[in-house]
């Protein structure tokens, strides 16, 4: 699985190391925005029938020295989100912000012949769905109402930059859709949005969440 194929790199050391072991290899840099889950979903689309392939992932705020490091050995300008293809040791593709897509990463991974299934090591990525359930709960329970709730759960959501899970991302993405279009629509429709069906889509996205957390427990 992905996850197990997902190293974490916090210094210019584990940078060096992971494409001493991995010369083919990918290297996602993590932001600190709604981006980088999206474009990390993208990426675990194409990366996860790639069992020869080992994914790097940089936190960019808690790891600048590792990130810096990829971009004076690259010479790529830093960006985040950023994903960073490597055959050889060499950089040969690469693709940053809102250019993340299925269509511009098929292009890329195209390039980069299937080898030999690599060896993961222990370590695993994982990613924290509490502060979602949190607030799903208080919303269900009727601690908070829905104008609270939608406040508290839409900017939540844009200033996540976890690295999830396709059933994650579809899970979070189905209460509001598009975070953006529905922030933007809900300022055009001073707040008189349709929310009818609101609690519904609530409660249906709590019961995933909860399969999804106890399936990975």
């Amino acid at each position: 699985m992905l996850k197990d194929r997902i190293v974490m790199l916090e210094t210019p050391e584990a940078v060096e190391s992971f494409l001493a072991d991995y010369p083919t290899s990918v290297i996602f840099k993590a932001g600190t925005c709604h981006k980088t889950m999206q474009g990390f979903g993208f990426v675990q689309e194409v990366l996860e029938p790639r069992e020869d392939l080992m994914c790097g992932v940089i936190r960019v705020v808690e790891a600048r020295p590792a990130s810096n490091l990829v971009a004076e050995r690259t010479g790529i300008q830093h960006e985040s989100p950023q994903v960073i293809l490597f055959k050889d040791g060499q950089p040969v593709f690469d693709v940053d912000n809102w250019d993340i897509t299925p269509e511009a990463l098929a292009t890329g991974f195209a390039d980069l012949p299937v080898g030999a299934d690599v060896a993961p090591p222990k370590a695993r990525a994982g990613s924290d769905l509490e502060p979602y359930l949190e607030v799903l709960e208080r919303f269900l329970s009727g601690k908070i109402d829905e104008r609270e709730f939608e406040h508290t759960y839409t900017h939540m959501f844009r200033a996540d930059a976890s690295l999830r899970t396709n059933d994650e991302v579809e899970a979070l993405n189905s209460i509001f859709g598009d975070i953006d279009q529905h922030m933007n629509m809900h300022l055009m429709m001073a707040g008189k949005a349709d929310t009818s069906k609101l609690r519904e889509r609530a409660q249906a996205a709590y019961d995933r969440l909860k399969e999804i957390t106890q399936a990975t427990a």
